[in-house]
């Protein structure tokens, strides 16, 4: 006999669903994908909303951007993940509205309706009230973010090896990265890697020590969310390797090729033939729509700020994860940072939540389980505090590359990233130097 299909909403469901809860998750991400894997195969109506076909591993975009491994090392489709599941409809395309009252969302001219709605649609690149800075400086964010940053600076490599002009040469040897967070020092590491490694081996005309990396950042040093024994580490491995690091400096203007940063000693100006923008994250638009809808509040960042069941004040059936929420219910009171542990955690837990609620039962409070902070700054090197363990160099690298496989959703991408970290390390060799067709 055929296995019983059913489209939720677009047409009746089967018999079993038919009058059971809908949960409508909003976002394929870290947070809504672990929702919706805690959901699987319970007796509620699920579906997810993604504007993408694919759950993005956004930790190692870098590594696409840097031609480590490809695009699809790092993305898995939902409907190879969930489509298994009998409970739960994938739907690709964007929420344009959301009406609590109704308790309905809308999706282009379709509306479905909600029992319980889980919002973790995540951030995107803030270019801090500068948006025409995008145009000449590339964000990392998303996948076809990482793909335009490879795409220049292999482009730009090409050029180089042909032009006849040193001074054209250099500067399409030049990267600059704005930012010294974890994935700036990531991104900055692994492309001053790519330029003086690649250049020596594959290129006959252009001079690896030429090539030059700046990381901006205002801070003092990089990595400052980081203990400071750590950060200090990380930037002396990145001086180390030939990383210029630019400290204490702020963008003040942002054009083709060219950037200038103010310091203490007066304005620097910059140019290369790459510009990357990781200096900051605002909060999906969703934040601002659901506060305009329901009159939830938000904070400074534009993020929901969330009750500590990750509710929103007036309506228990709406939660907001991830990035997008603004959950202070900690025991410093500090809100936790957007990263992918919070988030995972977060959404399994409403999650559960919402199935104690339906079964009656009692559910305990969210407590989240904080296992440190790490960053690769280098081949083999990396820092990583790990609840005061602190760790450096290939040890912390090693660390690094163990959670990091263990976050990674799909298992033949944790197979495909394994055997081309090992091949990198053996022969220094990256696996995805294809300039792909522009868009």
């Amino acid at each position: 006999m055929a296995k019983e299909r059913f489209f939720l909403e677009l047409t009746p469901p089967s018999e079993l669903l038919r009058d059971a809860p809908h949960v409508v998750i909003v976002g394929g991400g870290f947070a809504g994908l672990k929702a919706a894997h805690t959901l699987a195969g319970k007796t509620v109506r699920v579906t997810l909303i993604d504007r993408r076909n694919f759950n993005l591993f956004q930790p190692l975009l870098y590594q696409v951007a840097s031609g480590l491994v490809s695009a699809t090392d790092v993305a898995s489709p939902l409907r190879v993940m969930l489509g298994s599941a009998p409970n739960i409809q994938i739907l690709m395309g964007e929420v344009d509205d959301i009406d609590p009252a109704a308790q309905v969302v809308a999706l282009g001219d379709q509306q479905l309706r909600y029992d319980h709605l889980i919002v973790a649609a995540g951030a995107t690149s803030s270019f801090f009230g500068h948006d025409a800075w995008q145009a000449f400086a590339t964000p990392m964010k998303s996948l076809r973010d990482a793909m335009a940053i490879r795409r220049q600076v292999l482009s730009a490599l090409e050029e180089a090896e042909r032009t006849p002009d040193p001074d054209r040469r250099q500067w399409l040897q030049s990267v600059v990265v704005v930012g010294g967070g974890p994935t700036g020092c990531e991104l900055a590491a692994s492309l001053n890697d790519l330029l003086r490694h690649t250049l020596e081996r594959d290129f006959k005309q252009l001079d690896p020590h030429r090539s030059r990396v700046t990381l901006v950042d205002p801070g003092e040093r990089v990595l400052r969310a980081m203990d400071p024994e750590l950060s200090r580490a990380a930037g002396e491995h990145l001086r180390r390797c030939g990383v210029e690091l630019l400290l204490g400096g702020r963008v003040q203007a942002i054009e083709a090729g060219r950037l200038v940063v103010s310091t203490a000693n007066g304005p620097v100006t910059l140019e290369a033939g790459t510009i990357c923008w990781t200096a900051g994250v605002a909060p999906s638009p969703l934040g601002q729509l659901l506060a305009e809808r329901s009159g939830c509040s938000l904070d400074r960042a534009g993020r929901v700020v969330v009750e500590p069941d990750f509710s929103i004040a007036g309506h228990p059936e709406i939660r907001v994860v991830g990035d997008l929420c603004s959950y202070s219910h900690t025991a410093d009171g500090h809100p936790l940072p957007g990263m992918a542990g919070p988030a995972v955690q977060m959404g399994g837990w409403v999650a559960e939540d919402i199935l104690a609620r339906l079964q009656h039962q009692p559910h305990g409070a969210f407590a989240f389980a904080d296992f440190g902070s790490m960053a690769v700054v280098g081949p083999l090197f990396a820092v990583a505090n790990l609840r005061g363990l602190k760790l450096s160099g290939p040890l912390g690298w090693l660390v690094w590359g163990l959670a990091h496989l263990a976050f990674m959703p799909d298992t033949e991408n944790r197979i495909s990233l394994l055997t081309k970290w090992l091949w990198l390390i053996v022969t220094r060799q990256r696996s995805a130097l294809l300039i792909p067709d522009s868009p």
